[in-house]
């Protein structure tokens, strides 16, 4: 299994992490993004939008993190890491769209600003990635994990990097709890990997 990725990615971190939290053999494989690698026959062969992370399973292709995520979880079969019960899966869901929403267009899109010279409204984006952290503060209160499981979920893992580097996006999380204790509680766990920090923004 070889995971292509690139490590200030937050999307390939998340993929990574799961990979190594899970306990499941893979090989990393470096895009060089900065040098357009990603734009070449080659990557595109495997993901037409010419993004990180992509995941080779002895051919079988799956782009997109979270989508990386949902297949490493069913390949191990049934765990906490995404349980069968149509209720916890429908929660866990709710946050994978949390993560692919809310914290893209916000945590996310306010790092790429200070790491990447994106050319979003700053405001506006620290707005929303404040506005998801509430929410999640307020989840975190009542439970361990964010999709209220017993254990760690791939909800836990699909949010944790953007979220733990918000900071590089001038996104303060010092008054949020809750979630730097879920925060720490990841970084934990059996097999972590940390995601590569920058001086930007809050961190520069």
């Amino acid at each position: 299994m070889k995971l292509y990725h690139y490590a200030l990615s937050g999307h390939a971190h998340r993929a990574a992490l799961f990979l190594s939290v899970a306990g499941i053999t893979h090989e990393l494989v470096a895009v060089d993004m900065p040098a357009g690698q990603h734009r070449q026959p080659a990557f595109l062969a495997l993901n037409a939008f010419g993004e990180v992370p992509v995941l080779d399973d002895h051919g079988t292709i799956i782009a997109d993190s979270l989508a990386i995520l949902v297949y490493a979880a069913r390949k191990i079969g049934p765990s906490h890491w995404l349980p069968t019960d149509p209720a916890i899966e429908a929660r866990i869901q709710r946050w994978l769209s949390v993560a692919a929403g809310k914290i893209a267009y916000g945590a996310c899109a306010a790092r790429l600003i200070t790491v990447f010279g994106a050319s979003f409204d700053a405001d506006e984006v620290i707005r929303r990635a404040h506005d998801t952290l509430r929410v999640m503060e307020s989840t975190l209160s009542t439970h361990r994990w964010i999709a209220a499981t017993e254990a760690a979920s791939i909800a836990d893992i699909a949010l944790y990097s953007y979220t733990e580097r918000a900071p590089e996006g001038n996104v303060d999380i010092s008054t949020y709890p809750n979630v730097r204790r879920w925060l720490r509680q990841i970084e934990a766990l059996p097999g972590f990997i940390p995601f590569q920090r920058t001086r930007a923004g809050l961190e520069a």
